[in-house]
């Protein structure tokens, strides 16, 4: 695979988690939280990662992945090109025990763009098929969380019409609590 030139922009393609994608979901997530200078070993309850298929899937939700044919050398890889963007969701209340439980509602979980690959819409095409599997399974509202330190994921939500429902505050993190209604 060859690198992206600068002003190339590879499509990319959004399919649902598979089993071989399990190490690269891995490292995904790692590369994200390093970009944002956080050790990817603070970050709590990240088990979920470790089982996809049995958080998101067995539990009524769906994790997606995005892939793009080629992608910088530090994107990691799986059997159909790089993974650039993955993202999932969960019925309120299936998560996290310390998480917000609204009734009918799902929440999003591991939106992750790689760094190198940020500010190309991949985000935004996750983020609309994310909300898109959330409806057709009959959830609604779609909830989302993140960390304020995270400015571009706070500015993100709130760039997709998403509300600032609530803060609070889990071991070091201050977070924002974020809701949408899709119907």
């Amino acid at each position: 695979m060859t690198d992206v030139d600068e002003g190339e922009v590879p499509t990319l393609s959004l399919r649902a988690y598979d089993e071989r994608d399990a190490g690269a979901v891995w490292r995904l997530h790692e590369l994200a939280f390093r970009d944002i200078e956080t050790d990817p070993a603070d970050i709590p309850g990240t088990d979920d990662l470790r089982d996809v298929r049995g958080t998101y899937i067995e539990s009524g939700g769906g994790f997606l992945v995005g892939t793009v044919p080629s992608a910088p050398p530090e994107v990691p890889r799986v059997h159909d090109g790089a993974l650039v963007a993955m993202g999932g969701f969960l019925p309120s209340g299936a998560g996290h025990d310390d998480e917000r439980h609204v009734e009918g509602a799902a929440e999003l979980h591991r939106m992750r763009v790689a760094p190198a690959c940020q500010r190309r819409g991949y985000g935004r095409r996750l983020l609309g098929a994310l909300e898109a599997a959330v409806e057709a399974a009959g959830y609604d509202p779609v909830l989302a969380t993140t960390a304020r330190r995270q400015r571009a994921a706070v500015e993100f939500y709130a760039d997709a019409g998403y509300t600032v429902v609530g803060e609070s505050t889990a071991v070091e993190y201050e977070l924002v609590h974020f809701e949408k209604r899709l119907g």
